[in-house]
């Protein structure tokens, strides 16, 4: 299994956290199983070879788009695949989303589209390109244009919002909103309803799962208990940070940490 990430060029660092690449071969006729987890961020997502199917909460499965948005989510899905794969993801911060499609990050918020829903003809021939480029340096150059333009046509300045946003992720979901909130000279009521608006969710959510993303960056790291970890991030006792793990992961922390949680071998990679 391969994976990386590539840093986004200096112009684009705004929206754009990284580029990042997942490529496994199947060694045998045992079908690969992929997680997404509850994430503040969207991101656009490029099967450029194989085809997942997303397993669904009632044990059903549909085929999954070949290119298309995931939203930021409250949850997880689960994937499955029974061929070599390669993933090319863009991960973008979550008030992109207006900056890029013109539409409020809200409107995306546990949700996938595909590009051609999402964007129209331009999603269908941004996914054609990218089907064929020659290596990821290419497509990080064929999405990086494409997202310039973007930018330039529907780009929405709220600073004073995006700098709050930015503040609760560079704090790993503990600044205090409280304070964000009088920074950004709004009444609590506009405050919410533009961070709804940019971010995709309440403050509250939002800060919960930035600060279980912060645990999940604590993988691999075998000096800290679970209960180290969960203080750390934040969590008043383990209940709580038992609680907020297996709702947006679906796996009980200790499962996570040992390593043998569905779909997470690329962080051991």
């Amino acid at each position: 299994m391969k994976y990386f990430t590539i840093l986004p060029s200096a112009d684009l660092a705004r929206y754009i956290r990284f580029f990042w690449v997942l490529e496994h071969s199947l060694a045998d006729s045992e079908p690969y199983f992929h997680k997404t987890m509850a994430d503040g961020c969207a991101e656009m997502v490029f099967h450029f070879k194989g085809r997942f199917d997303e397993i669904l909460k009632t044990d059903e499965s549909e085929i999954s788009f070949r290119s298309g948005i995931h939203g930021q989510s409250q949850s997880f899905r689960r994937f499955r695949i029974g061929e070599d794969f390669g993933i090319f993801g863009v991960y973008l911060y979550p008030f992109a989303v207006p900056a890029l499609f013109g539409i409020p990050a809200s409107e995306l918020s546990n949700q996938m589209p595909d590009l051609t829903t999402l964007l129209g003809q331009a999603g269908t021939e941004l996914e054609e390109r990218v089907m064929l480029a020659d290596d990821h340096p290419e497509r990080v150059q064929l999405v990086s244009e494409f997202l310039r333009k973007r930018i330039q046509s529907h780009e929405v300045r709220e600073p004073a919002v995006f700098s709050v946003i930015s503040s609760v992720i560079r704090s790993n979901g503990l600044a205090k909103i409280p304070d964000l909130a009088a920074q950004s000279f709004l009444s609590t009521r506009q405050f919410e309803r533009k961070f709804l608006a940019f971010s995709g969710f309440t403050p509250k959510l939002f800060s919960r799962i930035i600060r279980f993303h912060s645990a999940l960056n604590e993988y691999g790291n075998k000096e800290k208990s679970l209960t180290e970890i969960a203080y750390e991030c934040g969590y008043y006792d383990q209940s709580h940070f038992i609680h907020d793990f297996k709702a947006f992961s679906g796996d009980h922390p200790k499962t996570y940490f040992s390593g043998n949680a569905e779909g997470m071998g690329y962080r051991d990679v």
